[in-house]
């Protein structure tokens, strides 16, 4: 399955009011500080947007929401996966992506068979504190090798200017965050992504 080369991820559905027209095709919905029915109205939110923008929309976390209101993928980290109901998101027809690490993780991630693996951070990240260093580009190759033919998502400290390099290194797909959401002028810069990931 190929999935679009550029995934952005936000923390609210305004982000995506701004960026899906501009023609990015996979998105991430993070979100963190909400619960109850304003969770629940970012997520229908950005699920309304994505369906008019013909995007793909992944929910972080949020496994239970997202059975609720008929989405199509969740994203869930190594934390995640303790607690989610992975039979149940599947009968509900949802597509899941993976976080990993190290090979602990990705061995987990694999026994769950998913839609994608996600593989960070590659480069150091100021998104939030994490036990694992950098994990380079040759990572990113060695994982590629390991998982075949499912695509292969790089985070973390990802730029435009890092992008082809992690493309060229084995991953299918480039997933940036502050690098958009801390730029003077984040649409000019997903327009850059869009450019660079073609």
């Amino acid at each position: 399955m190929a999935l679009p080369r550029f995934y952005p991820i936000f923390d609210d559905a305004d982000w995506l009011r701004r960026t899906l027209p501009l023609g990015v095709g996979l998105v991430q919905l993070r979100i963190k500080a909400l619960t109850g029915e304003m969770l629940k109205q970012q997520i229908a939110q950005a699920q309304s947007l994505c369906r008019v923008n013909r995007a793909i929309l992944v929910v972080n976390d949020h496994w239970e929401v997202a059975i609720q209101l008929g989405c199509d993928w969740v994203h869930l980290g190594q934390e995640d996966l303790d607690t989610a109901d992975i039979p149940a998101i599947r009968r509900a027809g949802i597509k899941i992506g993976l976080s990993t690490h190290d090979h602990a993780e990705l061995d987990r991630a694999l026994s769950h068979d998913p839609d994608y693996v996600a593989l960070g951070p590659v480069y150091p990240t100021i998104l939030k504190k994490m036990k694992w260093h950098e994990q380079g580009l040759e990572k990113l190759t060695e994982w590629k090798r390991l998982i075949g033919d499912i695509p292969l998502v790089a985070i973390g400290g990802m730029s435009v200017e890092r992008a082809q390099g992690a493309l060229n290194a084995g991953a299918d797909v480039v997933s940036a965050v502050t690098d958009i959401t801390l730029n003077d002028d984040p649409e000019a810069r997903v327009r850059q992504w869009i450019e660079a990931t073609k």
